[in-house]
């Protein structure tokens, strides 16, 4: 992918997410326009690193995100994957300005439409629509984040893949073991115990 496919990346799949939440006036659509900005992230490339503020709130246009932590032990703790049409970045961070703990990098090579800190403000204030939109996106996002904290604390490791599969069915074939096995907490040895088991079920 060349700068002229990411200039012209389309901007028709987040007017209509938003269109699906409160419909846009040809004039909101046009601040949409000029203040979201495409940007391609090579696989493996970091989108937020621990450390730094995340200043970008990114809607997947293609591709797929995951937000991860490691540990002092080097182990990979998977919070959320991202594919597309969804939604990522580190809320507390990007909220309250404060730097990361939190990484965020590209699984695939990741085409997404970015808003900055600043600019989301500007368009709060341009119109109240956005404050509800970006509000119910906020909620919908606390409301997964204690699923899944639900999920870690009262679920089985193979209640937990069901519920992945569930979830991610649109990804399940496209990572690799170790990304699904870091996102249940158990080991790629233990996922291929639970995927031979499902098989055998299905």
């Amino acid at each position: 992918m060349n700068k002229e496919d990411i200039l012209q990346t389309n901007i028709d799949p987040l007017l209509t997410y938003f269109d699906k939440l409160i419909p846009l006036n040809s004039e909101e659509k046009k601040w949409v326009t000029d203040l979201f900005k495409p940007r391609l992230y090579r696989k493996r490339q970091y989108v937020l690193q621990e450390g730094v503020v995340c200043n970008q709130f990114n809607f997947v246009v293609r591709g797929c995100l995951r937000l991860y932590k490691i540990d002092d032990k080097g182990n990979t703790h998977i919070i959320q994957f991202s594919a597309e049409n969804l939604w990522l970045m580190d809320i507390g961070s990007f909220h309250q300005r404060n730097a990361s703990a939190l990484n965020i990098d590209a699984l695939e090579d990741t085409m997404v439409l970015q808003i900055s800190y600043d600019n989301l403000i500007s368009l709060y204030l341009k119109s109240p629509k956005f404050d509800r939109i970006f509000r119910v996106l906020i909620e919908n996002s606390f409301v997964s984040l204690q699923q899944r904290l639900l999920q870690n604390i009262s679920s089985t490791a193979e209640e937990r893949y069901l519920s992945f599969l569930q979830t991610y069915s649109h990804l399940h074939n496209r990572l690799p073991q170790t990304q699904i096995a870091a996102f249940l907490g158990v080991s790629p040895e233990f996922l291929s115990r639970l995927r031979h088991k499902q098989a055998k079920k299905a």
